[in-house]
């Protein structure tokens, strides 16, 4: 009985991890809808490190983890979606690459229908004493995704990190792009969960990835310049010669925080604030619509931001303040709605006391820091 009571929490204890890493990885790229994969779409190449790996899914600062107990991605694909003819070839190391590797993993992309490239950082990238000058994914590991990218195929990108990288070279390039950290024992049921639609990804990125290193520290709760970037590096010359800006990038992140894709699609109607001026001691309430427009049922995590047009100290030109998630079914609305009192507008200022100041705010919603739809109003 006490062993039969050990299985029963063993197991349950697998469903929490299996469902919280499920719940953890990112959509940041889907072109076409390629995924969700169908269990019966034939030949499926598994190329990368991270292809059969299992060791390294318990990420850093994990020494009492037992290396043979996380599931290998090859092995999550394998117990999910039996009848897909799956091959795997780890293609590359994580550190260097061997010309058998890649001719062999060649070979199988070549004659593969889609290519899942598990790929990434290793947990020693990841840990205590690991900056590095370079944050796209290792050399010899984009080398052989871009050899991948020759055979025509279509291309998913698994990507493990414990960081934001510069993925600009995999958004320009692969087909879709999941960021998957370092999930632990239930990595590879997640992952396959997630690639063939049994679980519907909704999760959303707690830091801004960039465009490129030279744009670290990149985040999205900013101070406003005396030359505030109002456009695309693209701009004619004479336009934009006295804005604070990149002269060879974007000036915003490649995926900005909050961001995070799903298999639907959500629009989002106006904002609508309750009143245009909230008194001292009152409240008012911002809601919109937000309406499935996909084919999926799916999560959505709406996010609150607000801005302090005008303060005694510089304001962010906007905070995230509130959030709520919602599950909607396909053609399914639902209004969201956000209090908004003084809490949520209070600073330290530049008396150094913690409190509001009044005038102008700007509440904008949306799916991530970026995309929002905004409101003003007045304390």
């Amino acid at each position: 009985a006490e062993r039969e009571q050990n299985e029963i929490r063993s197991e349950e204890n697998l469903t929490v991890a299996r469902e919280s890493a499920m719940k953890s990885i990112v959509l940041l790229k889907n072109k076409n809808n390629i995924l969700p994969l169908k269990k019966d779409m034939g030949k499926l190449a598994l190329i990368g490190p991270y292809a059969m790996e299992k060791a390294e899914h318990n990420g850093t600062w994990s020494f009492f983890g037992e290396p043979q107990h996380p599931v290998s991605i090859q092995e999550g694909i394998t117990l999910l979606a039996g009848d897909v003819n799956l091959v795997s070839h780890v293609g590359a190391s994580f550190f260097d690459s061997k010309p058998e590797d890649l001719s062999a993993a060649l070979s199988l992309a070549r004659s593969s229908n889609i290519i899942v490239a598990a790929v990434g950082e290793p947990s020693v990238m990841n840990g205590e004493g690991a900056s590095r000058s370079n944050i796209q994914i290792p050399e010899n590991q984009l080398n052989l995704i871009k050899e991948l990218k020759k055979t025509g195929k279509p291309i998913v990108a698994v990507v493990h990190c414990g960081r934001a990288l510069d993925l600009t070279w995999l958004e320009e390039n692969v087909d879709a792009i999941l960021v998957v950290w370092s999930l632990g024992s239930e990595a590879g049921n997640a992952i396959s969960s997630v690639l063939f639609g049994d679980y519907n990804p909704s999760a959303k990125l707690p830091v801004s990835f960039p465009r490129s290193v030279g744009q670290v520290p990149v985040y999205y709760s900013i101070k406003n310049t005396g030359r505030m970037y109002k456009g695309d590096y693209s701009e004619h010359p004479s336009e934009r010669v006295y804005q604070s800006k990149y002269r060879d990038v974007k000036t915003d992140a490649l995926y900005p925080f909050g961001y995070g894709l799903s298999y639907t699609t959500f629009e989002y109607g106006e904002v609508a604030v309750s009143a245009s001026s909230l008194p001292a001691g009152w409240s008012i309430e911002a809601s919109v619509e937000i309406t499935n427009t996909g084919n999926f049922t799916g999560e959505e995590t709406v996010q609150m931001y607000i801005q302090d047009l005008v303060g005694s100290v510089t304001r962010p030109v906007k905070e995230l303040k509130g959030f709520q998630k919602i599950t909607l079914a396909p053609g399914e609305k639902k209004v969201v709605k956000f209090t908004i009192t003084e809490k949520e507008l209070t600073f330290l200022r530049a008396n150094m006391t913690w409190g509001t100041e009044p005038g102008e705010f700007k509440v904008m919603i949306g799916g991530n820091s970026r995309d929002t739809k905004s409101q003003d109003f007045n304390l």
